[in-house]
């Protein structure tokens, strides 16, 4: 049994500045969802690109690609439109503070949570899970990578917040975005939906049934004939609905991060890391947590959001104005 900072609600105070521009405050009754912000990886696959935008090897995440906002800025104002900037956390790594530190000037050090090196998805998805676990364990969470585009912001926003309410209703299952396809895409992940679960106006939630890692260019084809969906990875579901699958398919890793919140309080475990993830396997949430748990998991159709997982060089280049395509390639924007 953890100590009595179960019953407490993890408190984050309010940012007096560092606020995005454009972003609008969530309505009052929000004050129980999360948004944490998957912005840790090193974007190795689009280093090449990145390199001749910045100069160096900044992520992706910390570039912006189009010479506007970053992709992590761009991701932030997105979450921001359905949760609070008190609820908003990032998970950030420490071998990245020059280039997340400017970014994210002004933000209380509690909005952070800083893993001291990569080891995977499921560790990150496993410290944000477990801390709120402490304090709001049935409070709403919702997971957004940070390298995403969407040519129609509105589109996904009215789906997220569609998805953050259907989480309420079945505090069981935690809600994937799947994208509706518009292509035999074969380097994106595919859900294949099951059986339907509900219904809330036109737009139907269904079992999980199987996940499909880029299938080949034939598979995909009868993927997207049948009716699978994109796997986007913006996952929302109850804080204890995650700790559910955590427990379920990797519960040394669960047991390491509980056996830490029983000595340190949120906010205050910084030292305590290291030495917890020298310790743990590195481990892939899709793999290792959704592709075991599929009976937690169910999948609502996202449709008309213009969605791009910038995963790939030339998916990034898809996105940008003509005027930064030269005929040696890439070039930066003036």
């Amino acid at each position: 049994m953890m100590p009595s900072m179960l019953g407490r609600r993890i408190e984050l105070s309010a940012a007096s500045d560092g606020e995005p521009r454009g972003s609008r405050p969530p309505a009052a009754d929000t004050c129980r969802r999360w948004g944490v912000i998957l912005a840790g990886g090193d974007g190795k696959r689009l280093l090449p690109l990145t390199r001749k935008i910045t100069g160096d090897d900044t992520p992706k995440q910390f570039c912006a690609l189009d010479g506007g906002a970053t992709l992590l800025d761009c991701t932030r104002q997105r979450v921001l439109r359905v949760v609070t900037k008190q609820n908003t956390l990032f998970l950030l790594t420490r071998t990245h503070e020059r280039f997340y530190k400017p970014q994210l000037a002004g933000l209380p050090g509690s909005s952070l949570l800083v893993q001291p090196h990569g080891n995977g998805t499921a560790p990150a998805i496993a410290y944000a899970v477990t801390r709120l676990s402490v304090g709001a364990p049935d409070d709403i969470v919702g997971f957004f990578p940070s390298d995403h585009h969407f040519a129609c912001e509105e589109s996904f926003v009215a789906s997220l917040d569609d998805a953050f309410g259907r989480a309420e209703l079945d505090g069981e299952r935690v809600v994937l975005l799947g994208i509706a396809p518009n292509s035999a895409e074969s380097s994106y992940g595919w859900i294949q939906p099951g059986a339907e679960l509900h219904r809330r106006g036109e737009t139907p939630v269904f079992q999980v049934q199987r996940f499909w890692e880029k299938p080949c260019r034939d598979s995909a084809q009868r993927l997207l004939d049948a009716g699978c969906l994109w796997n986007s990875f913006v996952m929302v579901g109850r804080v204890s609905a995650f700790l559910n699958m955590l427990r379920r398919s990797l519960p040394d890793l669960v047991a390491a991060f509980e056996s830490m919140w029983a000595l340190v309080e949120p906010g205050k475990e910084h030292s305590a890391l290291p030495e917890l993830f020298a310790n743990i396997p590195a481990t892939n949430f899709s793999d290792d947590v959704l592709s075991v748990c599929t009976s937690h998991l169910s999948v609502m159709a996202v449709r008309g959001t213009g969605w791009t997982d910038l995963g790939e060089p030339e998916r990034a280049l898809s996105i940008l104005p003509l005027q930064t395509i030269g005929t040696s390639g890439f070039v930066q924007g003036s």
